[in-house]
């Protein structure tokens, strides 16, 4: 190549190897940095896998596990709605019968405590998940995981029936012979799609499941049924409930105590309608009951408000119970479930039932029962004059022995 001629070619040469010597520069300074950002990235990655490894949060998972489970009674009570012996029974019922195992990072004790949590206080997942240091994955597993163990113990944990003794002496309940116990339905609010939300509005305007149970003397739940619509009546559930083929079992010859929304018949005895019958209608400064009608009604609220009294602590103990949940309508009926079982299986363990001591101040002692064994039974709810004259006969039995 022959040399430059002209300045203007020396210049265009000049300009070249300054070209040259600054691409070579920014390649080696976009090297440097890329390096640099690398190292910088990596240590950010460790310095995060140290904060929040598995290994880390154990103490603080073990710590919070242990005041709830292992300090007092009180804060057992008051966290998981049970004292600590309960807890326990639970926590091996549900290895023995239910099925449950550990997982690879979460041990029996601290699942049962997490489903616990949510239904006693309605937590949301993330809430939970910070409180037990968990994903919400996680969350969201073993809350399905132990929701299915525990319905898998329904035949269990539902209450045996014992009818009212000829002998009886008990006041409340001494007039009713045969009785089983009583009958009603309560509301829960559920979250469903707009579309279905005509469907669950009940007469109050609340979007609601109406949820028919039945309870013995001692407020144990015997039977229920969640999932109907909030604007579907209490007679029509009943007949449902009747008809099914693994549905509600009233043996001939007993029955349970009703409101004035269901029919007086065999199996079920209502009180009189245009009559006095609820609790403040016969409360101080009342006049007493002036014929057998009367004293029939005011006997039978006395008696069924067992039921009333069972959905109250029902609904005291389980915050998910007085709000609308945010689970698709299938699990929320299965949780509503789940809080009638394990509302018996702290009947029947703890020998002072603390939510009905903060209700009413006092508290009946569950007793396992003895079941009825019977191959009749009520296979319709239709009024009949043989019933009518059946509450006619206890009204003039109460009257005559006043």
């Amino acid at each position: 190549m022959s040399p430059p001629t002209t300045n203007h070619d020396r210049l265009y040469m000049l300009l070249e190897d300054i070209m040259v010597v600054y691409r070579i520069e920014t390649t080696v300074l976009i090297h440097r940095y890329m390096s640099t950002r690398s190292q910088r990235c990596k240590r950010r990655i460790i310095d995060h896998a140290r904060k929040y490894s598995v290994l880390s949060k154990i103490p603080a998972q073990l710590k919070h596990l242990d005041r709830l489970v292992n300090v007092t009674n009180a804060d057992c009570v008051a966290n998981l709605r049970m004292d600590r012996n309960t807890f326990g029974r639970l926590c091996r019922i549900l290895i023995e019968q239910g099925g449950l195992q550990p997982g690879k990072c979460l041990g029996i004790e601290e699942q049962v405590a997490i489903f616990i949590g949510v239904l006693a206080h309605h937590k949301k997942n993330r809430v939970v998940g910070f409180d037990f240091w968990r994903s919400g994955s996680t969350i969201s597993h073993y809350v399905n995981k132990v929701l299915g163990a525990v319905l898998s113990l329904h035949p269990f944990l539902l209450a045996k029936p014992t009818p009212v003794a000829q002998d009886s002496n008990d006041p409340r309940w001494k007039w009713f012979k045969g009785c089983l116990g009583a009958l009603d339905g309560t509301h829960i609010n559920v979250l469903v799609s707009s579309i279905d939300k005509p469907r669950y509005r009940s007469r109050k305007g609340q979007i609601a499941t109406n949820t028919l149970a039945v309870c013995d003397r001692k407020m144990q739940f015997v039977y229920l049924l969640p999932g109907w619509e909030g604007s579907a009546s209490d007679s029509r559930v009943l007949r449902d409930v009747v008809s099914r083929p693994n549905g509600l079992q009233v043996p001939q010859g007993y029955y349970y105590l009703c409101d004035n929304g269901y029919a007086n018949s065999n199996g079920f005895l209502t009180p009189y309608k245009g009559v006095r019958y609820h609790l403040k209608e016969w409360g101080p400064g009342m006049a007493a009951p002036q014929d057998p009608k009367e004293l029939f009604n005011m006997r039978h609220t006395k008696a069924r408000n067992v039921i009333e009294r069972a959905f109250a602590v029902l609904k005291m103990r389980w915050g998910i119970l007085r709000m609308a949940s945010f689970y698709p309508i299938r699990t929320q009926i299965r949780l509503i479930m789940t809080c009638f079982l394990l509302h018996n299986f702290i009947r029947w363990e703890m020998d002072v039932d603390p939510i009905e001591v903060e209700l009413d101040g006092e508290s009946l002692q569950c007793t396992p029962q003895e079941e009825i064994h019977t191959q009749e039974y009520v296979e319709c709810v239709e009024p009949s004059a043989e019933w009518t004259k059946t509450r006619d006969d206890i009204a003039l039995n109460m009257w005559n022995n006043r």
